[in-house]
Protein backbone atom coordinates (compact mmCIF):
# COMPACT_ATOMS: atom_id res chain seq x y z
CA UNK A 1 0.00 0.00 0.00
CA UNK A 2 1.04 3.64 -0.45
CA UNK A 3 0.44 6.96 0.02
CA UNK A 4 -1.51 9.68 -2.41
CA UNK A 5 -1.85 12.97 -2.22
CA UNK A 6 -5.04 14.50 -4.22
CA UNK A 7 -6.57 17.21 -5.16
CA UNK A 8 -10.51 17.02 -6.36
CA UNK A 9 -13.72 18.80 -6.74
CA UNK A 10 -16.88 18.75 -4.19
CA UNK A 11 -20.57 18.46 -5.47
CA UNK A 12 -20.54 22.40 -5.25
CA UNK A 13 -17.31 22.46 -7.32
CA UNK A 14 -14.83 23.47 -4.87
CA UNK A 15 -11.78 22.17 -4.54
CA UNK A 16 -10.46 19.80 -2.02
CA UNK A 17 -6.87 18.66 -0.85
CA UNK A 18 -6.52 15.37 0.91
CA UNK A 19 -4.48 12.02 0.81
CA UNK A 20 -5.54 8.14 0.97
CA UNK A 21 -3.90 5.18 0.77
CA UNK A 22 -4.41 2.44 -2.10
CA UNK A 23 -2.04 0.03 -3.77
CA UNK A 24 -2.14 1.78 -6.77
CA UNK A 25 -3.36 5.23 -8.42
CA UNK A 26 -6.40 3.62 -10.16
CA UNK A 27 -7.74 2.58 -6.69
CA UNK A 28 -7.27 5.68 -5.12
CA UNK A 29 -9.23 7.27 -7.89
CA UNK A 30 -11.96 5.01 -6.84
CA UNK A 31 -11.32 5.33 -3.23
CA UNK A 32 -11.98 9.33 -4.05
CA UNK A 33 -14.93 8.92 -6.33
CA UNK A 34 -16.37 6.74 -3.46
CA UNK A 35 -16.23 9.78 -1.31
CA UNK A 36 -18.22 11.73 -3.37
CA UNK A 37 -15.39 14.01 -5.31
CA UNK A 38 -14.47 14.32 -8.35
CA UNK A 39 -10.29 14.07 -8.74
CA UNK A 40 -8.66 16.37 -10.93
CA UNK A 41 -5.04 15.22 -9.57
CA UNK A 42 -3.84 12.25 -7.91
CA UNK A 43 0.28 11.62 -7.07
CA UNK A 44 2.04 9.00 -5.16
CA UNK A 45 3.49 10.93 -2.08
CA UNK A 46 7.38 10.50 -2.06
CA UNK A 47 8.86 8.29 0.40
CA UNK A 48 5.44 6.25 0.78
CA UNK A 49 6.26 2.29 1.54
CA UNK A 50 5.22 -0.23 -0.73
CA UNK A 51 4.74 -3.81 0.76
CA UNK A 52 6.07 -6.21 -2.12
CA UNK A 53 5.32 -5.59 -5.93
CA UNK A 54 1.48 -3.94 -7.07
CA UNK A 55 0.05 -4.61 -9.97
CA UNK A 56 1.64 -0.23 -10.97
CA UNK A 57 4.95 -2.25 -10.49
CA UNK A 58 3.71 -5.20 -12.82
CA UNK A 59 2.41 -2.66 -16.15
CA UNK A 60 5.96 -0.95 -15.30
CA UNK A 61 8.05 -3.85 -15.66
CA UNK A 62 6.23 -5.01 -18.56
CA UNK A 63 6.46 -1.77 -20.29
CA UNK A 64 10.40 -1.94 -19.82
CA UNK A 65 10.54 -5.21 -21.42
CA UNK A 66 8.76 -4.25 -24.59
CA UNK A 67 11.29 -1.53 -25.54
CA UNK A 68 10.80 1.64 -27.40
CA UNK A 69 8.34 1.55 -29.77
CA UNK A 70 9.22 2.61 -33.45
CA UNK A 71 6.69 5.52 -34.34
CA UNK A 72 5.84 6.20 -38.12
CA UNK A 73 2.77 8.10 -39.91
CA UNK A 74 0.77 10.68 -38.34
CA UNK A 75 -2.84 10.44 -36.45
CA UNK A 76 -5.16 10.73 -38.83
CA UNK A 77 -8.84 12.49 -38.17
CA UNK A 78 -10.60 9.29 -38.88
CA UNK A 79 -8.63 7.31 -36.40
CA UNK A 80 -9.15 10.02 -33.57
CA UNK A 81 -12.17 10.35 -34.67
CA UNK A 82 -13.01 6.49 -33.44
CA UNK A 83 -10.91 6.72 -30.59
CA UNK A 84 -13.07 9.33 -29.26
CA UNK A 85 -16.02 7.20 -30.32
CA UNK A 86 -14.44 4.17 -28.52
CA UNK A 87 -13.56 5.66 -25.34
CA UNK A 88 -17.07 7.65 -24.94
CA UNK A 89 -18.64 4.27 -25.28
CA UNK A 90 -16.07 2.55 -22.49
CA UNK A 91 -16.64 5.31 -19.93
CA UNK A 92 -20.57 5.09 -20.29
CA UNK A 93 -20.16 1.21 -19.89
CA UNK A 94 -18.50 2.55 -16.20
CA UNK A 95 -14.38 1.18 -16.94
CA UNK A 96 -11.91 2.70 -15.40
CA UNK A 97 -10.42 5.96 -17.12
CA UNK A 98 -7.06 4.09 -16.98
CA UNK A 99 -8.14 0.48 -18.25
CA UNK A 100 -10.26 2.19 -21.12
CA UNK A 101 -7.44 4.21 -22.76
CA UNK A 102 -5.25 0.52 -22.10
CA UNK A 103 -7.72 -1.56 -23.95
CA UNK A 104 -7.71 1.26 -26.73
CA UNK A 105 -4.19 1.75 -26.57
CA UNK A 106 -3.80 -2.32 -27.24
CA UNK A 107 -6.11 -2.68 -29.85
CA UNK A 108 -4.07 0.13 -32.00
CA UNK A 109 -1.45 -1.46 -34.56
CA UNK A 110 2.32 -0.09 -34.11
CA UNK A 111 2.46 4.00 -34.98
CA UNK A 112 2.57 7.55 -34.00
CA UNK A 113 -0.74 7.16 -32.33
CA UNK A 114 -0.50 4.07 -30.91
CA UNK A 115 3.17 5.80 -28.81
CA UNK A 116 1.28 8.74 -28.19
CA UNK A 117 -2.07 6.64 -26.00
CA UNK A 118 1.28 4.69 -24.38
CA UNK A 119 2.12 8.54 -23.21
CA UNK A 120 -1.18 9.55 -22.05
CA UNK A 121 -1.88 5.77 -20.23
CA UNK A 122 1.34 6.60 -18.21
CA UNK A 123 1.00 9.94 -17.10
CA UNK A 124 -2.84 8.93 -16.28
CA UNK A 125 -1.16 6.22 -14.04
CA UNK A 126 0.77 8.54 -12.40
CA UNK A 127 -2.06 10.52 -11.05
CA UNK A 128 -1.93 13.60 -13.95
CA UNK A 129 -5.73 14.12 -15.34
CA UNK A 130 -6.55 13.12 -19.43
CA UNK A 131 -6.63 16.72 -20.78
CA UNK A 132 -3.31 17.84 -19.07
CA UNK A 133 -1.72 14.30 -20.26
CA UNK A 134 -3.48 14.57 -23.90
CA UNK A 135 -2.20 18.49 -23.51
CA UNK A 136 1.35 17.12 -23.87
CA UNK A 137 0.43 15.67 -27.76
CA UNK A 138 -0.58 18.31 -29.97
CA UNK A 139 0.18 16.25 -32.68
CA UNK A 140 -2.52 14.06 -32.03
CA UNK A 141 -4.97 16.54 -29.11
CA UNK A 142 -5.35 20.11 -30.39
CA UNK A 143 -6.35 22.68 -28.16
CA UNK A 144 -10.23 22.52 -29.03
CA UNK A 145 -10.30 18.49 -27.92
CA UNK A 146 -8.25 18.77 -24.54
CA UNK A 147 -9.86 21.82 -23.69
CA UNK A 148 -13.37 19.75 -24.00
CA UNK A 149 -12.40 16.89 -22.06
CA UNK A 150 -11.03 19.24 -19.41
CA UNK A 151 -14.52 20.71 -19.47
CA UNK A 152 -16.02 17.09 -19.40
CA UNK A 153 -13.83 16.37 -16.41
CA UNK A 154 -14.51 18.93 -14.26
CA UNK A 155 -18.24 18.82 -14.71
CA UNK A 156 -18.09 14.63 -14.59
CA UNK A 157 -19.47 14.33 -17.73
CA UNK A 158 -16.50 13.31 -19.41
CA UNK A 159 -18.63 10.12 -21.38
CA UNK A 160 -21.15 12.75 -22.67
CA UNK A 161 -18.51 15.05 -24.05
CA UNK A 162 -16.60 12.43 -25.53
CA UNK A 163 -19.24 11.66 -27.35
CA UNK A 164 -20.40 15.43 -28.74
CA UNK A 165 -16.79 15.55 -29.63
CA UNK A 166 -17.14 12.62 -31.78
CA UNK A 167 -20.09 13.70 -33.61
CA UNK A 168 -18.75 16.99 -34.43
CA UNK A 169 -15.40 15.56 -35.40
CA UNK A 170 -17.05 13.23 -38.09
CA UNK A 171 -19.32 16.36 -38.98
CA UNK A 172 -16.36 18.49 -39.84
CA UNK A 173 -15.02 15.39 -41.28
CA UNK A 174 -18.38 15.07 -43.63
CA UNK A 175 -18.27 18.83 -44.72
CA UNK A 176 -14.53 18.51 -45.45
CA UNK A 177 -15.50 15.09 -48.04
CA UNK A 178 -17.80 16.88 -49.99
CA UNK A 179 -15.93 19.79 -50.64
CA UNK A 180 -12.89 17.62 -51.70
CA UNK A 181 -15.07 15.17 -53.52
CA UNK A 182 -16.64 17.51 -55.55
CA UNK A 183 -13.14 18.76 -56.78
CA UNK A 184 -11.52 15.70 -58.05
CA UNK A 185 -13.58 15.44 -61.60
CA UNK A 186 -12.70 19.49 -62.59
CA UNK A 187 -9.38 18.53 -61.05
CA UNK A 188 -9.12 15.02 -63.08
CA UNK A 189 -10.43 16.80 -66.08
CA UNK A 190 -7.82 19.51 -66.36
CA UNK A 191 -4.87 17.66 -65.50
CA UNK A 192 -5.57 14.99 -68.45
CA UNK A 193 -6.72 18.05 -70.85
CA UNK A 194 -2.83 19.76 -69.90
CA UNK A 195 -1.82 15.81 -70.64
CA UNK A 196 -2.90 15.54 -74.14
CA UNK A 197 -2.35 19.38 -75.02
CA UNK A 198 1.69 19.15 -73.80
CA UNK A 199 1.98 15.95 -75.73
CA UNK A 200 0.44 17.39 -78.73
CA UNK A 201 2.29 20.64 -78.58
CA UNK A 202 5.32 18.86 -78.13
CA UNK A 203 5.39 15.53 -80.64
CA UNK A 204 2.17 16.34 -83.24
CA UNK A 205 2.56 19.92 -84.02
CA UNK A 206 6.36 19.68 -84.71
CA UNK A 207 5.58 17.44 -87.61
CA UNK A 208 2.98 19.71 -88.85
CA UNK A 209 5.43 22.76 -88.99
CA UNK A 210 7.95 20.91 -90.97
CA UNK A 211 5.09 19.83 -93.60
CA UNK A 212 4.91 23.83 -93.91
CA UNK A 213 8.30 24.63 -94.51
CA UNK A 214 8.55 22.05 -97.33
CA UNK A 215 5.80 23.19 -98.83
CA UNK A 216 7.02 27.24 -98.01
CA UNK A 217 3.12 27.99 -97.72
CA UNK A 218 2.46 31.80 -95.76
CA UNK A 219 1.10 30.35 -91.90
CA UNK A 220 -1.77 32.82 -90.60
CA UNK A 221 -0.94 34.64 -87.09
CA UNK A 222 -2.60 31.74 -85.50
CA UNK A 223 -0.64 29.01 -86.91
CA UNK A 224 2.88 30.83 -85.95
CA UNK A 225 2.08 31.47 -82.35
CA UNK A 226 0.50 28.06 -81.89
CA UNK A 227 4.20 26.79 -83.95
CA UNK A 228 6.42 28.90 -81.72
CA UNK A 229 4.28 27.78 -78.33
CA UNK A 230 5.14 24.26 -79.63
CA UNK A 231 9.26 24.97 -80.08
CA UNK A 232 9.20 26.46 -76.60
CA UNK A 233 7.51 23.52 -74.69
CA UNK A 234 9.96 21.21 -77.48
CA UNK A 235 12.59 23.08 -76.27
CA UNK A 236 13.93 23.57 -79.53
CA UNK A 237 14.56 27.48 -79.63
CA UNK A 238 17.70 28.94 -80.46
CA UNK A 239 19.48 29.43 -76.54
CA UNK A 240 16.73 27.70 -75.17
CA UNK A 241 18.35 25.65 -72.07
CA UNK A 242 15.24 23.90 -70.65
CA UNK A 243 11.82 22.74 -72.53
CA UNK A 244 8.62 24.34 -71.49
CA UNK A 245 6.80 21.55 -70.76
CA UNK A 246 8.74 21.70 -67.60
CA UNK A 247 7.56 24.79 -66.37
CA UNK A 248 4.23 23.49 -67.48
CA UNK A 249 4.34 20.29 -65.15
CA UNK A 250 5.83 21.72 -62.70
CA UNK A 251 3.54 25.16 -62.32
CA UNK A 252 0.94 23.13 -60.14
CA UNK A 253 3.78 22.43 -57.64
CA UNK A 254 5.15 25.84 -57.90
CA UNK A 255 1.72 27.48 -57.14
CA UNK A 256 1.07 24.96 -54.41
CA UNK A 257 4.62 25.79 -52.77
CA UNK A 258 3.41 29.57 -52.72
CA UNK A 259 0.20 29.02 -51.30
CA UNK A 260 1.40 26.74 -48.69
CA UNK A 261 3.92 28.69 -47.45
CA UNK A 262 2.93 31.75 -48.19
CA UNK A 263 -0.09 31.24 -45.75
CA UNK A 264 2.50 30.29 -42.81
CA UNK A 265 3.08 33.92 -42.65
CA UNK A 266 0.72 36.55 -41.37
CA UNK A 267 1.15 39.48 -44.34
CA UNK A 268 0.48 35.83 -46.53
CA UNK A 269 -2.37 34.36 -44.72
CA UNK A 270 -4.01 37.53 -44.90
CA UNK A 271 -3.40 38.24 -48.90
CA UNK A 272 -4.57 34.33 -49.63
CA UNK A 273 -7.35 34.54 -47.40
CA UNK A 274 -8.87 38.00 -48.31
CA UNK A 275 -8.51 37.39 -51.79
CA UNK A 276 -10.41 34.09 -52.12
CA UNK A 277 -12.75 35.15 -49.77
CA UNK A 278 -14.30 37.69 -51.83
CA UNK A 279 -13.55 35.51 -55.12
CA UNK A 280 -17.06 34.98 -57.48
CA UNK A 281 -18.44 31.80 -56.95
CA UNK A 282 -15.53 29.93 -55.01
CA UNK A 283 -15.51 32.80 -52.58
CA UNK A 284 -19.46 32.06 -51.25
CA UNK A 285 -18.70 28.39 -50.89
CA UNK A 286 -15.52 29.30 -48.37
CA UNK A 287 -17.65 31.78 -46.28
CA UNK A 288 -20.39 29.11 -45.81
CA UNK A 289 -17.77 26.10 -45.44
CA UNK A 290 -15.96 28.55 -42.39
CA UNK A 291 -19.09 29.64 -40.88
CA UNK A 292 -20.55 26.33 -40.13
CA UNK A 293 -16.86 25.47 -38.84
CA UNK A 294 -16.78 28.05 -36.71
CA UNK A 295 -20.50 28.23 -35.25
CA UNK A 296 -20.35 24.21 -35.06
CA UNK A 297 -16.69 24.69 -32.59
CA UNK A 298 -18.43 27.59 -30.65
CA UNK A 299 -21.58 25.81 -29.57
CA UNK A 300 -20.12 22.68 -29.18
CA UNK A 301 -17.66 24.05 -26.85
CA UNK A 302 -20.25 26.78 -24.99
CA UNK A 303 -22.14 23.25 -24.86
CA UNK A 304 -19.48 21.82 -23.02
CA UNK A 305 -19.52 24.56 -20.55
CA UNK A 306 -16.46 26.23 -21.54
CA UNK A 307 -16.19 29.44 -20.60
CA UNK A 308 -17.32 32.04 -23.25
CA UNK A 309 -14.19 33.83 -23.75
CA UNK A 310 -12.10 30.59 -24.06
CA UNK A 311 -14.20 29.12 -26.07
CA UNK A 312 -13.97 32.15 -28.69
CA UNK A 313 -10.31 32.31 -28.58
CA UNK A 314 -10.21 28.55 -28.80
CA UNK A 315 -12.60 28.90 -32.15
CA UNK A 316 -10.69 31.85 -33.32
CA UNK A 317 -7.60 29.89 -33.36
CA UNK A 318 -9.22 26.77 -35.44
CA UNK A 319 -11.21 28.92 -38.16
CA UNK A 320 -8.82 28.18 -40.55
CA UNK A 321 -9.62 31.65 -41.85
CA UNK A 322 -8.04 35.11 -41.44
CA UNK A 323 -10.71 37.60 -41.59
CA UNK A 324 -13.06 35.67 -39.55
CA UNK A 325 -10.02 35.48 -36.61
CA UNK A 326 -10.17 39.25 -37.01
CA UNK A 327 -13.86 39.27 -36.85
CA UNK A 328 -13.98 36.73 -33.44
CA UNK A 329 -11.35 38.74 -31.99
CA UNK A 330 -13.41 41.74 -32.07
CA UNK A 331 -16.30 39.73 -30.69
CA UNK A 332 -13.76 38.34 -27.97
CA UNK A 333 -13.02 41.89 -27.01
CA UNK A 334 -16.37 43.31 -26.88
CA UNK A 335 -17.87 40.16 -24.54
CA UNK A 336 -14.88 40.90 -22.27
CA UNK A 337 -16.01 44.56 -22.27
CA UNK A 338 -19.26 43.58 -21.14
CA UNK A 339 -20.68 44.17 -24.47
CA UNK A 340 -22.80 42.16 -26.93
CA UNK A 341 -21.37 39.23 -29.09
CA UNK A 342 -24.27 39.78 -32.41
CA UNK A 343 -22.53 43.65 -32.94
CA UNK A 344 -19.24 43.43 -33.78
CA UNK A 345 -20.01 40.40 -36.01
CA UNK A 346 -22.52 42.03 -37.63
CA UNK A 347 -20.03 45.31 -38.46
CA UNK A 348 -17.19 42.60 -39.39
CA UNK A 349 -19.94 41.67 -42.50
CA UNK A 350 -18.19 38.02 -42.74
CA UNK A 351 -21.71 36.79 -42.11
CA UNK A 352 -24.81 36.82 -43.83
CA UNK A 353 -27.09 38.14 -41.91
CA UNK A 354 -29.40 35.70 -41.11
CA UNK A 355 -26.48 34.47 -38.92
CA UNK A 356 -26.06 37.34 -36.67
CA UNK A 357 -29.63 37.84 -36.35
CA UNK A 358 -30.03 34.35 -35.10
CA UNK A 359 -26.57 34.57 -32.56
CA UNK A 360 -28.52 37.53 -31.41
CA UNK A 361 -31.68 35.81 -30.49
CA UNK A 362 -29.89 33.50 -28.69
CA UNK A 363 -27.79 35.79 -27.18
CA UNK A 364 -31.25 37.21 -25.20
CA UNK A 365 -32.90 33.96 -24.74
CA UNK A 366 -29.50 32.18 -23.19
CA UNK A 367 -29.58 29.61 -26.05
CA UNK A 368 -26.39 30.98 -27.53
CA UNK A 369 -25.01 26.93 -28.07
CA UNK A 370 -28.42 25.40 -29.20
CA UNK A 371 -28.81 28.79 -31.68
CA UNK A 372 -25.15 28.26 -33.10
CA UNK A 373 -25.78 24.63 -33.60
CA UNK A 374 -28.57 25.65 -35.53
CA UNK A 375 -26.89 27.85 -38.05
CA UNK A 376 -24.18 25.14 -38.15
CA UNK A 377 -26.93 22.38 -39.30
CA UNK A 378 -28.44 24.98 -41.92
CA UNK A 379 -24.87 26.00 -43.18
CA UNK A 380 -24.07 22.55 -43.74
CA UNK A 381 -27.13 22.11 -45.68
CA UNK A 382 -26.11 25.32 -47.53
CA UNK A 383 -22.87 24.08 -48.40
CA UNK A 384 -24.03 21.39 -50.28
CA UNK A 385 -25.75 23.39 -52.25
CA UNK A 386 -23.30 25.57 -53.00
CA UNK A 387 -21.01 22.32 -53.86
CA UNK A 388 -23.40 20.96 -56.19
CA UNK A 389 -24.26 24.87 -57.76
CA UNK A 390 -20.16 24.94 -58.38
CA UNK A 391 -19.75 21.61 -59.97
CA UNK A 392 -22.64 22.52 -62.46
CA UNK A 393 -21.08 25.18 -63.12
CA UNK A 394 -17.63 24.10 -63.42
CA UNK A 395 -18.36 21.33 -65.71
CA UNK A 396 -20.29 23.58 -68.57
CA UNK A 397 -17.10 26.03 -68.60
CA UNK A 398 -14.52 23.10 -68.45
CA UNK A 399 -16.02 21.69 -71.93
CA UNK A 400 -16.18 25.48 -73.51
CA UNK A 401 -12.42 25.79 -72.37
CA UNK A 402 -11.34 22.68 -73.35
CA UNK A 403 -13.01 23.50 -76.89
CA UNK A 404 -11.85 26.44 -77.31
CA UNK A 405 -8.13 24.97 -77.07
CA UNK A 406 -8.70 22.33 -79.04
CA UNK A 407 -10.73 24.05 -81.42
CA UNK A 408 -7.81 26.79 -82.01
CA UNK A 409 -5.74 23.94 -82.43
CA UNK A 410 -7.45 22.37 -85.53
CA UNK A 411 -8.36 25.69 -87.03
CA UNK A 412 -4.45 26.72 -86.56
CA UNK A 413 -3.33 23.32 -88.41
CA UNK A 414 -6.41 23.27 -91.24
CA UNK A 415 -5.56 27.36 -92.24
CA UNK A 416 -1.86 25.92 -94.11
CA UNK A 417 -3.58 22.99 -95.43
CA UNK A 418 -5.88 24.67 -97.07
CA UNK A 419 -2.95 27.08 -98.70
CA UNK A 420 -0.72 23.89 -99.40
CA UNK A 421 -4.00 21.92 -101.22
CA UNK A 422 -4.47 25.03 -102.92
CA UNK A 423 -0.93 25.11 -104.02
CA UNK A 424 -0.81 21.40 -105.02
CA UNK A 425 -4.18 21.74 -107.28
CA UNK A 426 -2.58 25.05 -109.25
CA UNK A 427 0.41 23.35 -109.88
CA UNK A 428 -1.55 20.45 -111.57
CA UNK A 429 -3.60 22.60 -113.87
Amino acid sequence: MGTFTYEALNAAGKSQKGSIEAASSEEAIQKIKQQGFFPTSVREAKGSAKKGPTADDFNKAKKKSQGVTISFGGVSTKQLTMFTRQLSTLQDAGLPLLRSLQILEEQLKPGKFKGILQGVCEDVEGGTSLSEAMAKHPAAFDRLYTKMVNAGEIGGVLDIILQRLAEFMEKAQRLKRKVTGAMIYPVMVVIVAVAIVTFIMVYIIPKFSEIFKEFGVTMPFLTKFLIDTSNWMAGTNAGQKMPGWIFVVGAPFIIWFVFKFGRKTGPGRALFDTVFLWTPGIGNLIRKTTIARFTRTLGTLINAGVPILEAIAITRDTCGNYVFEKALQKVHDSIREGETFAEPLRESKVCDSIVVNMIDVGEETGDLDAMLMKVADNYDEEVDVAVNSLVKLIEPLLVVFLGVVVGGIVVAMFLPLVAIIEKLQGGKV
